[in-house]
């Protein structure tokens, strides 16, 4: 239950549901159920409701909503809202199914034809202020100007849908400089392009704020004006060109400020509930709807939140209850049966056995799992990995806090350096890590443009990494944008932060997730090691910190060009499977073949394009990404991938067999039977269909793959145990292809090549199609530093 307040009055939340809906969105990934309903707003909105449960305890919640037909606002004037693109099918859909989760979490809407839902909203506050004390949680700043001293809040978004802020009229203060209900005037001088006001233009942000605090409304503006009062503008800092562009355009100010003005007299009342809200809510409706929608996650947290007032509805067994061992097997029979659930729960053990029994649970699954001939995997690949991956988790890897310490000097220094270049090229100094200053500093001031260039949701220009990219060809500060970013990256997320979660030992102790992804691969956290930058020097350098203890030698053994060989021997393509059985370089053998030329006569550039199209037709590649990243035209991309496929015909059969089979059965199988689950060829969006097409291509590679390497693990281990080598051969990163080791450097050769063997013979010549397996490998002091 919420904690009581000390405080007689009583709080009420008012949400601004379409702006949230719209906020999730546009921020969460493209969540989809199993039967397609798109479901990643709905996600959104629900995980706002348990935060506003947590953090702000309210007695009272409801929800305010836009209604299809114009307002006011459109009659008068009919560009309003104009340059908003027309809101996605998808998103229409959970805006109405939205009402099903207000149902269910007991949460009244209120709406009013003719009117905005910030209308209702601003109608609602006035109305209880007096009353309660008023939060109007939205993922829209425009509720700011309803803020009211303390009577009157708003928790909004700053981004995403987990990072939030509470303001009162100070916090508006600080942030804008004047006050809220100044607001709709420097969006009267400003305008606001997410709604098409046009404010004056040629006023910027920072002009806008200055005429508001030194002339506090648009009409005290005017009447400094009216008054010829134009010391005060010079005073002010106002440049004459300014005061004639105010003198020009008082209608459009007047009227801009009109249209951002919140209307608070819409004819809606508030009818205070006989019960306050908490006490109302069914969790169990919560629940129902829940796995409907298969927000599994939120499960979990509708019981923690709510407490004793689900106590009744409780699974019968706990975590603490039941055997970790048979859990942990429990859990990766549910990720083998759905490969969509990641990282699975008791909750959804229980969901996908339909049970509430965990002996019964596991026994249903088992049985499961031997009904989709998945026994193999389970028995073979993954539950004889379980002591495999802790025992790699125990092990760490030694971590080199002084040189980290001199990287993050030398880095900082070097991101210093570049701010003050970027802010002597742009001609003043603003707050690089804003998104929106730096879209006004790119294309506001310096004029910049590419072709294509368009809006986000929120009415700014994207400075997207790719947009960065575009921008460079034609401007070197995109380019130290791009530099600083990426700068900025490596220190917060590894220089600086690795060593604050070193453990006791000196050693970092990541967590790899044996059931972290949909492709059957290895996942990592706290912290992700499978992602240390290799993509420039800078990033390179990460890996010099992850070194050996004194006597002992980093291995590292990866297989090489796996995906292309699994490709060669699942689809038979036997020109491919020459290609392997002759040792030949296939980037070389491919090109010689598409361009007709020897081997010999195979350019820089013929090769580079070979690679391109061998690694993209792993993934996929449509011709426009074809074309761009061969770097022609699409005619010329076109004919590329026609020869490509003419040449490797078997390759496309099976690539097009994978895609057909899986749009019917909804799931890819591995060599092993492993299978990935694909939600998108349900859905009524083709680019979503077309993303599940791509990423089932992909899919039986990827997975065997992780098959193979899986099993090399444990063959691994074996073979160690049996040689009691354990002490002086840990197995400490597992990185997709690859695994490293820390190894008495007196025996590193040796155990070298027994490793590569055991690797090289995880599956037979049988199996590949005469395809060897070829595994390399490397030694040194550091990750950095192998050879």
């Amino acid at each position: 239950m919420p904690a009581k307040k000390t405080s007689q009055r009583k709080k009420i939340v008012l949400l601004d549901s379409h702006a949230i809906l719209h906020r999730a969105y546009h921020a969460m990934p493209d969540f989809a159920s199993s039967n397609g309903e798109p479901t990643g707003a709905l996600y959104g909105i629900a995980t706002m409701i348990f935060s506003i449960i947590k953090e702000l305890k309210p007695d009272y919640v409801v929800a305010a909503f836009d209604l299809p037909k114009p307002t006011y606002r459109h009659e008068a004037y009919a560009d309003y809202k104009a340059g908003r693109r027309k809101t996605d099918d998808e998103l229409i859909k959970q805006i109405n199914r939205s009402r099903d989760l207000f149902a269910a979490f007991q949460i009244p809407i209120y709406e009013k034809e003719g009117y905005e839902a910030d209308d209702v909203l601003g109608t609602l506050a006035k109305q209880l202020k007096d009353e309660f004390d008023v939060i109007i949680a939205s993922g829209d700043m425009d509720t700011l100007q309803l803020v009211d001293d303390d009577r009157v809040k708003v928790y909004t978004l700053k981004k995403g849908i987990k990072d939030t802020i509470l303001y009162d009229e100070k916090a508006v203060i600080d942030r804008f400089g004047f006050k809220p209900v100044q607001i709709p005037d420097y969006k009267g001088l400003r305008g606001d392009a997410s709604d098409n006001i046009i404010g004056v233009a040629g006023i910027g942000e920072k002009t806008a704020t200055d005429l508001i605090v030194n002339f506090g409304t648009v009409e005290g503006i005017y009447k400094a004006l009216e008054k010829n009062n134009l010391e005060k503008f010079k005073k002010a800092g106002i440049k004459e060109r300014i005061v004639g562009l105010l003198k020009e355009n008082q209608e459009e100010a007047e009227f801009s400020k009109m249209l951002a003005t919140i209307q608070c007299d819409v004819p809606v009342k508030f009818e205070a509930p006989e019960k306050t809200w908490f006490t109302t809510i069914n969790p169990e409706k919560i629940k129902e709807l829940f796995r409907e929608l298969e927000f599994r996650s939120l499960l979990v947290r509708v019981d923690s939140i709510f407490g004793e007032a689900s106590a009744e509805n409780l699974m019968e067994a706990t975590v603490e209850d039941v055997d970790p061992e048979k859990l942990g097997e429990a859990k990766i029979m549910v990720w083998l049966l759905n490969s969509t659930i990641a990282n699975p729960t008791l909750e959804d053990i229980y969901i996908v056995a339909k049970t509430k029994n965990f002996d019964e649970a596991y026994q249903k699954l088992l049985a499961e799992i031997q009904k989709k001939e998945l026994e193999f995997v389970f028995e073979k690949i993954e539950k004889p990995l379980i002591p495999v991956i802790r025992e790699m988790e125990r092990n760490g890897v030694k971590l080199d806090i002084d040189f980290l310490k001199k990287l993050s000097e030398e880095y900082h220094f070097d991101l210093d350096k570049i701010q003050k270049e970027i802010w002597q090229d742009t001609g003043h100094e603003f707050n690089i890590n804003s998104p929106s200053q730096m879209a006004e500093v790119l294309f506001d001031k310096l004029g910049l443009s590419y072709k294509g260039m368009r809006k986000t949701a929120t009415g700014k220009f994207s400075t997207k990494e790719d947009v960065l990219q575009k921008l460079a060809e034609e401007n070197p500060i995109a380019e130290k944008i791009l530099e600083y970013r990426e700068l900025q990256k490596l220190l917060s997320t590894y220089i600086d932060n690795f060593p604050l979660l070193i453990g006791e030992d000196g050693r970092l102790h990541a967590t790899f997730l044996q059931t972290g992804t949909t492709t059957g691969r290895m996942s990592s956290n706290n912290p992700n090691l499978q992602n240390i930058p290799v993509g420039s020097e800078r990033g390179q350098r990460i890996r010099n910190a992850f070194t050996v203890e004194t006597g002992k030698k980093m291995l590292a053994l990866d297989y090489s060009q796996f995906e292309l060989r699994i490709a060669a021997f699942l689809s038979g393509e036997e020109k491919l499977i020459e290609i392997f059985k002759n040792g030949l370089d296939i980037h070389t053998a491919v090109a010689a073949e598409v361009f007709g030329v020897s081997l010999s006569e195979v350019t820089k550039e013929m090769r580079r394009q070979a690679k391109v199209i061998n690694f993209g037709m792993l993934y996929g590649m449509g011709i426009n990404a074809l074309r761009q990243n061969l770097k022609t035209d699409r005619k010329s991309a076109q004919e590329f991938y026609n020869k490509y496929f003419l040449v490797y015909a078997e390759l496309s059969k099976y690539l097009e067999k994978v895609k057909v089979e899986a749009a019917a059965r909804g799931y890819t199988k591995t060599l092993f039977g492993r299978r990935r689950y694909f939600d998108g060829f349900n859905s009524s969006l083709p680019f979503i269909r077309a993303q599940a097409e791509r990423m089932a291509i992909n899919a039986p590679i990827q997975g065997t793959q992780a098959d193979i390497i899986k099993m090399a693990m444990k063959q691994v281990d074996n073979f160690l145990h049996e040689k009691k080598l354990k002490d002086q051969v840990k197995l400490i990163l597992q990185i997709h292809d690859e695994v490293i080791y820390e190894v008495d450097e007196k025996i590193v050769d040796e155990v070298a090549e027994q490793i590569k063997k055991i690797m090289e013979g995880v599956v037979t010549m049988e199996q590949t199609g005469g395809v060897p397996i070829v595994v390399e490998h490397k030694k040194g002091e550091s990750w950095g530093g192998l050879k």
